[in-house]
């Protein structure tokens, strides 16, 4: 069992910067794939960006490449996203997620555990 918590959202104006961080307790944090979901007001969790176990390769949804960038920290169990050049539509909840063995990196279903979700807000 893994249990991931988010913290680092808030209100931001669109062009600044934001930071998350996603703590991990339980098994060996080192083990598992990670990855940031969002989902805005009445629109489903969408992936953002997930970095692997063991190489730590990296991928992005095309609205966030270039903008966003992931990385884990194995010692401190935490993975991070750094967000720059935020928009209004970047407006959502984020999601930790993590997963073991992995069968698509960008669904929802690959991840068997899910932080509780952080409020990022960015006004125009």
């Amino acid at each position: 069992q893994v249990q991931l918590v988010e913290s680092g959202g808030g209100l931001v104006q669109a062009g600044g910067s934001l930071s998350l961080s996603c703590a991990a307790s339980g098994r060996a944090f080192s083990n598992f794939n990670t990855a940031w979901f969002r989902q805005a007001p009445g629109k489903g969790r969408e992936f953002v960006a997930h970095i692997s176990r063991i190489v730590g390769a990296t991928f992005y949804a095309d609205s966030v490449k270039g903008r966003f960038t992931i990385s884990r920290d194995n010692a401190k169990n935490t993975v991070y996203l750094q967000m720059t050049s935020l928009k209004p539509g970047d407006t959502a909840v984020y999601y930790c997620a993590a997963a073991g063995r992995l069968a698509l990196y960008s669904a929802v279903d690959s991840y068997d555990y899910w932080g509780q979700g952080i409020q990022v807000t960015v006004s125009s």
